[in-house]
């Protein structure tokens, strides 16, 4: 579903003229992890079994079956399996100039704001909040609308985005939103990271990136995202790594290599210790 080999997403979601898709996904079971990345679309996330854990900005926590997770556009974000769990979710995407264009009063007000980041919303909604059942019900809409393509599905597709954020925006939650420092500098290492990351990388390079000391960067970075950098480098090589494998026909060799691991018996062993299977076995599956 994603491209976790770059960090700003910019995959195409859907038509051109209708950019939106609906993913059904399951961590471990399609992948064990989305990856920290942002995008300039919309995304929704509607947690339908099981449980697992949802990272925005800085911040994680646990997510429930019913939990719906809003991500702005630029919202730094990643999905994440819970030890011994599984986690079913719908994942809707779609850009916001779907739902309203030029000269319209609704792209104005709304949604050129929340493009632009100057309007934010709630990144989370649960069964205890109030526009809670509503909410749910339009993208179940959504989904049905989606899954039957009848005659006029656009228009209820679209309609049902525009409630459910309508919904949102009633409750008076938004704010103005504000990127701090420390994200704007995670999303700079990010990018960086996706440029270079077949490079032989030390932690003083990210580091320096950042304009830290080595020390100071690592106890930063694990604050930011819940992982060492060496952990995350690698984690991020092998995902970049299970995606050359679905779509080239290069040899694991070549893959390896190309994603920065020198050694093929090591990569082997890590691919098979993150995905539990043998790259040759997760090509042919």
């Amino acid at each position: 579903m994603q491209n976790q080999a770059s960090l700003q997403e910019t995959k195409q979601h859907g038509a051109v003229r209708f950019p939106f898709n609906l993913y059904p996904c399951t961590i471990p079971g399609d992948f064990p992890q989305v990856a920290l990345h942002w995008q300039e679309s919309m995304e929704l996330v509607f947690v339908k079994r099981g449980t697992g854990l949802v990272q925005v900005g800085a911040e994680s926590c646990p997510a429930r079956m019913g939990d719906i997770f809003i991500f702005t556009p630029g919202t730094l974000h990643a999905l994440r399996q819970a030890e011994g769990q599984c986690m079913e979710y719908e994942n809707i995407i779609f850009e916001l100039e779907l739902l309203g264009g030029a000269e319209d009063l609704c792209a104005e007000k709304y949604l050129l704001p929340l493009q632009s980041g100057r309007l934010s919303l709630p990144a989370r909604l649960t069964p205890n909040d109030l526009c809670y059942l509503q909410a749910a019900a339009c993208l179940r809409e959504v989904e049905d609308a989606n899954r039957a393509k009848l005659p006029g599905y656009e228009l209820q597709v679209k309609g049902a985005l525009l409630r459910f954020l309508a919904l949102l925006l009633a409750q008076g939650r938004q704010r103005l939103a504000a990127e701090t420092a420390d994200t704007q500098r995670l999303k700079t290492l990010l990018q960086w990271l996706s440029a270079h990351y077949t490079e032989e990388l030390r932690v003083a390079d990210a580091a320096g990136v950042c304009s830290f000391s080595a020390s100071h960067f690592m106890r930063w970075f694990r604050q930011m995202t819940g992982q060492s950098f060496v952990a995350f480098l690698n984690e991020y090589r092998l995902n970049a790594a299970a995606e050359a494998l679905q779509a080239t026909d290069e040899t694991v060799l070549t893959i390896a290599s190309r994603c920065g691991f020198e050694n093929l018996s090591y990569f082997n062993r890590a691919f098979k210790a993150h995905f539990s299977m043998t790259p040759r076995e997760y090509r042919k599956k």
